[in-house]
């Protein structure tokens, strides 16, 4: 009986633990839909006040629907492009390139603002840089249906434009110091803009060459095996049809 106490004390503690994390974790998922709906179009308009810090949402649940959202559409992508898939679906190799970007510059941002003394956090950083691609989403959602460059090139200015101003001014609006803000505002924006560039042009080459490198040029999408059948004589076959010519 003891150690059965033991045992449920310790399966208890557990789930206790694990529902003080998630509980942990529950003020930055917990929000409602109209509120997203007006960050995401709050992160099309630049501001135009920086004299004062400006308020960034404390929130992670639109940012991790629009990673998401950019990993469906880079799917999309590739299975309207003349990219052949080989051995499946290519969603691990998108989640990683969405999610490398979206946690890899938050985090090296995050370290940069720390050395140009921004007042910013680290969940406030992910969440400017989550809702900033929307831009990318929209971007890449009509270039991917409609295959002109220039039309690119025009949302890439406009859209992502806009997405990237928005957050450069509540960087500057944070930063203190002119050298602070230019370098730290240059990064976000160059970061920012060339991904973009990547995922329009270079990502599903980039992905081919991958998927060469692992499995070969020459290998077709789905390869079948025969299976070794048994050399059956004639002589079987002919008794066989008189066989059943009888039962007939």
């Amino acid at each position: 009986s003891s150690q059965m106490w033991q045992v449920g004390k310790r399966q208890a503690s557990r789930a206790f633990s694990l529902y003080a994390n998630i509980d942990i974790l529950r003020p930055y998922f917990d929000v409602e839909p109209v509120q997203v709906r007006a960050r995401l179009l709050e992160s099309m308009i630049p501001v135009k006040m920086i004299n004062f810090p400006q308020k960034i949402a404390g929130e992670l649940y639109g940012p991790l629907m629009l990673v998401f959202t950019l990993v469906a559409i880079l799917l999309h992508g590739m299975k309207t492009s003349d990219t052949i898939i080989r051995e499946g679906t290519l969603m691990g190799t998108a989640i990683g390139t969405c999610f490398g970007y979206w946690l890899g510059v938050s985090s090296f941002m995050y370290f940069l603002a720390y050395l140009c003394n921004a007042q910013i956090t680290m969940v406030q950083m992910l969440s400017l840089l989550g809702y900033g691609l929307f831009g990318h989403c929209i971007t890449l959602f009509v270039t991917y249906n409609i295959h002109f460059h220039s039309l690119f090139y025009i949302f890439w200015l406009v859209v992502g434009g806009l997405s990237t101003l928005r957050m450069v001014a509540v960087l500057v609006s944070r930063t203190v110091g002119h050298t602070q803000r230019l370098i730290l505002c240059g990064t976000l924006a160059a970061l920012h803009m060339l991904f973009l560039l990547y995922l329009h042009f270079a990502y599903h080459k980039v992905v081919e060459g991958i998927l060469d490198t692992l499995e070969g040029p020459n290998m077709p999408p789905f390869q079948r095996v025969a299976r070794d059948i048994p050399v059956v004589s004639n002589a079987v076959l002919n008794t066989t049809a008189k066989a059943i010519a009888l039962t007939l």
